[in-house]
């Protein structure tokens, strides 16, 4: 078994451009829904998501940031598995302009109108703390 380095995670996961963030909604349920990354996932294990501040995922965060993030690659040549990975972390909810702009990609357009001063625009940035990972006949752990 081959044990990932986080940045040889973080180069996989780019190639991965929907996950599902999970939060932990009002009653205690577990909430998920999908995100794009747009590719923007750092070689320190971060993610960056934007949405708007009038959503249920945005309340869920505000009581509780512990949230988790599952992400599948396609499968490869040869009919090779493809790669899946669980991540938990924290999120942060910013509301800074100038972080926007950092993150930005033109992508995003189509969902926000506006761009960077869509109002109500915010961006989450998901801490991993703990990545699982499963890479064919490889698994493991990384904790951060």
């Amino acid at each position: 078994m081959v044990q990932l380095t986080l940045p040889q995670l973080a180069k996989k996961m780019k190639d991965i451009d929907f996950a599902m963030l999970s939060t932990r909604a009002e009653g205690g349920q577990i909430a998920a829904r999908p995100m794009s990354n747009n590719g923007d996932v750092d070689y320190d294990g971060d993610s960056y998501y934007f949405t708007t501040d009038d959503t249920v995922m945005v309340r869920d965060i505000e009581r509780d940031p512990k949230v988790g993030l599952s992400f599948q690659g396609a499968a490869g040549l040869l009919k090779q598995r493809p790669l899946f990975v669980a991540v938990e972390g924290r999120a942060d909810l910013i509301r800074d302009k100038a972080q926007f702009e950092a993150h930005w990609n033109s992508d995003l357009d189509r969902w926000f109108d506006e761009g960077v001063d869509t109002p109500g625009l915010v961006m989450i940035k998901v801490r991993a703390e703990r990545a699982h990972y499963w890479d064919g006949e490889d698994e493991g752990e990384i904790t951060l």
